[in-house]
């Protein structure tokens, strides 16, 4: 007996095709969804922490871990800074230690002159973060001026800042405005300027954010 194959008819195919179809889309959107509760996460890192330093200033008129009577009126802070206005030096880890025992930051952290988890908060990723008077981040031209700036560490997916950009500093890239792409290694691979961003032609200085960059770090400046 002579059996004749069938081949799939289109009805089949069309159902298979829209069956692919919204598996992909699930897949797209799910991924979509994972990266926007990621820039959430860490917008509300970096305005928990600007909120954290300012209302340390306005309660003490002084600045975290620059307090040079921390010791005496922040309940348990262990260390003073210089009280010079400026935070430098290890100061920057001090800051964890005065915001925590204020109650400015959730969790605790008690100085030591070292970074580690027990002395530094971390972003999702597990980078550092910092807080500090240094130039550590770029400028369209020209060379950056020290200021006051908080790092949000590395280890950030470069399409997570591209959309934290948008969410807070209207999107300009990593050379303009208050959110810049800095090289802080916070205890890991230091990113690459070339990996994150444009750093030549017409998109100089956009974000890279279809690249797939994994290590990607910005400091906001106070």
């Amino acid at each position: 007996m002579k059996h004749t194959q069938r081949g799939f008819t289109l009805v089949e195919i069309a159902i298979v095709l829209v069956i692919i179809g919204l598996l992909l889309g699930g897949i797209l959107k799910g991924q979509e969804l994972i990266t926007s509760a990621r820039v959430r996460n860490l917008a509300n890192q970096v305005e928990g922490i600007k909120a954290a330093y300012f209302g340390f200033q306005d309660r003490y008129r002084a600045l975290p871990g620059d307090f040079n009577l921390a010791d005496t009126q922040v309940p348990g802070a262990t260390q003073n800074g210089d009280g010079d206005g400026r935070i430098l030096g290890t100061e920057s880890i001090a800051v964890w230690d005065h915001l925590s025992h204020a109650g400015f930051i959730n969790g605790t952290y008690t100085y030591n002159a070292t970074e580690s988890t027990s002395t530094t908060p971390t972003n999702p990723w597990n980078g550092r973060m910092q807080l500090i008077y240094d130039d550590e981040y770029v400028v369209e031209t020209g060379t950056a001026t020290d200021r006051h700036n908080f790092k949000t560490g590395p280890q950030i997916p470069v399409e997570v800042l591209a959309e934290l950009d948008r969410k807070i500093d209207g999107g300009d890239g990593a050379l303009r405005g208050t959110l810049r792409f800095s090289a802080y290694a916070g205890g890991a691979t230091a990113p690459t300027a070339a990996n994150c961003y444009e750093t030549a032609g017409a998109n100089i200085g956009q974000w890279r954010a279809g690249s797939g960059e994994a290590n990607c770090g910005a400091a906001i400046l106070f």
